[in-house]
């Protein structure tokens, strides 16, 4: 119900939550400093268990502990609209209160009334503002990404785990729900913004076999993909899927449509980047869980760990690649592409237009994103990714474009050497990531221009990481002129034998 009602709007939370600062955790009692997150802080598991009629039974009231401790089980984990304290939200609305007529000297902290002199130690309110700014600034930086759903999906983790610490004879039964709450809500995600059968046909590995492993596993064990009972069922069938859950199903409210919001980046930002605290969340009460997990079923938890828990971060790259997969207009660079003329008899000292609009294309992409930081922070990794999927393409629609040439010269080869180096010094201003992704995917393209027959053919072996189709081309246009027609089928019959495999 929360997955599908969930707008994936951020839940600001203060930049030193913890886990531990929820009711629901309180039980554990870990003398641990907030401002310190819960994955580098050691496990103590030390403490003696001391019963309930233990503690008293020399003197004192147990119903006097919620009194005695009011203070420590109010929950503060919520940032009030975004800022760390009430004193920040109430600078920023001020920060618009006109205050133009009034002298200057009013404005001032304290002002000696007979020599009209600010006192030396005086702060000023600019620079309390200004101190305020940074430390908002610095706050949002280290703040988490989740969305209310993950808390409450924390929250539930809270409670299975006081269930377990009370009853440790069904440990295992509350573990294995926890792993089923995880694996649905790591299945939603990747439903909701990370399916695209068109990804496996890219052969660029954006799904780990493990990922992809993890969730086949979840869907044929948990999701319950019949429409309706079917009459004829068996028992043994009907009892097996009221273990199971309906597939979920996106929020009407969120658009993952529109060019201007990057494709709902903001959107798939906060539940990409909101399952990875999930995760990180997991680990941390990974020696907890162990130590109430009966030894023979140890093995459950290592491989909920190893196989699904360790699997959240792999889903990035293929939720922000159907995001890169749109930011930018590849099929017009290659129409552009298509227009140059590559049998110059001279040596050309200008590049071609095309690389001018895939470098505009780069400088939006890089204006949108900055929009969308406003709204979401887009952590660095995700940053990486995204550039990094964005060039990728790039680099591969320019030596799809090469392999359209249907003439090329010795001059229209270096040409494309000219572009490629134009295009790359432009891009590194726009971009940190380092070394270009792809770079030498096109370099190697372009050099094979030059080679000769006996070397072509030991080249399309150790390079099959091109299409058919390219290698095809390299054939046809670059030794098309100047080989004979048998030595043109050997090399032909050689791509065949490497796409066979393939089919």
């Amino acid at each position: 119900m929360f997955l599908e009602n969930e707008t994936w709007e951020l839940c600001p939370v203060k930049s030193n939550f913890s886990i531990l600062q929820l009711h629901e955790f309180k039980f554990m009692e870990q003398s641990r400093s907030p401002s310190v997150s819960p994955s580098k802080q050691p496990v103590s598991t030390s403490s003696k268990t001391v019963t309930l009629f233990e503690q008293y039974c020399s003197g004192g009231n147990p119903f006097e502990i919620q009194a005695n401790h009011k203070d420590e089980e109010t929950e503060d984990v919520l940032a009030s609209n975004g800022y760390e304290s009430d004193e920040q939200e109430k600078s920023a609305y001020q920060e618009y209160d006109s205050d133009s007529d009034v002298p200057e000297e009013l404005k001032r902290d304290y002002v000696d009334e007979q020599t009209g002199d600010v006192p030396v130690k005086s702060v000023s309110r600019e620079t309390l503002k200004s101190r305020k700014k940074s430390d908002y600034s610095l706050n949002k930086v280290n703040a988490p990404i989740l969305t209310n759903t993950t808390l409450n999906v924390i929250r539930l983790v809270g409670k299975y785990m006081q269930m377990m610490n009370i009853l440790k004879p069904i440990a295992f039964d509350v573990i294995h729900f926890m792993s089923q709450l995880f694996d649905y809500y790591l299945y939603a995600i990747y439903t909701f913004f990370g399916r695209n059968d068109s990804l496996e046909s890219t052969g660029l590995g954006l799904s780990s076999s493990r990922l992809r492993t993890t969730l086949n596993r979840i869907q044929e064990s948990l999701i319950d993909l019949e429409v309706s009972a079917d009459p004829t069922a068996t028992l043994t069938a009907a009892e097996e899927r009221k273990e199971k859950v309906p597939s979920p199903h996106l929020s009407h409210l969120v658009v993952l449509t529109s060019g201007d919001t990057l494709y709902g980046l903001a959107e798939r930002v906060v539940a990409t980047e909101s399952l990875v605290f999930l995760a990180e969340q997991f680990e941390f009460l990974q020696p907890h869980l162990d130590a109430v997990m009966p030894a023979v079923k140890k093995p459950f938890l290592q491989q909920f760990y190893s196989q699904t828990v360790s699997t959240a971060s792999e889903l990035r790259k293929p939720i922000y690649w159907i995001v890169a997969g749109k930011a930018l207009d590849y099929e017009q660079m290659l129409l552009l592409m298509a227009n140059v003329k590559w049998d110059v008899k001279e040596i050309m000292s200008q590049h071609n237009i095309y690389v001018d609009a895939l470098l505009k294309e780069f400088e939006q992409f890089n204006r949108r994103l900055n929009e969308v930081s406003k709204r979401v922070r887009i952590p660095l990794p995700v940053s990486n990714i995204l550039w990094e999927h964005c060039i990728r393409l790039a680099n591969r629609t320019i030596v799809e474009g090469y392999a359209n040439v249907k003439k090329c010269s010795n001059e229209g080869r270096a040409l494309m050497q000219l572009d490629f180096q134009q295009f790359l010094m432009k891009l590194e201003k726009l971009t940190d990531i380092r070394p270009i992704p792809d770079k030498e995917f096109v370099e190697t393209y372009i050099k094979a221009y030059y080679l000769t027959e006996n070397d072509m053919e030991r080249w399309i072996k150790e390079h099959r990481e091109y299409s058919t189709k390219q290698l095809t081309n390299l054939v046809n246009v670059c030794l098309g002129s100047h080989i004979n027609k048998k030595a043109r089928q050997k090399l032909l019959a050689a791509i065949d034998d490497i796409d066979r495999p393939k089919r």
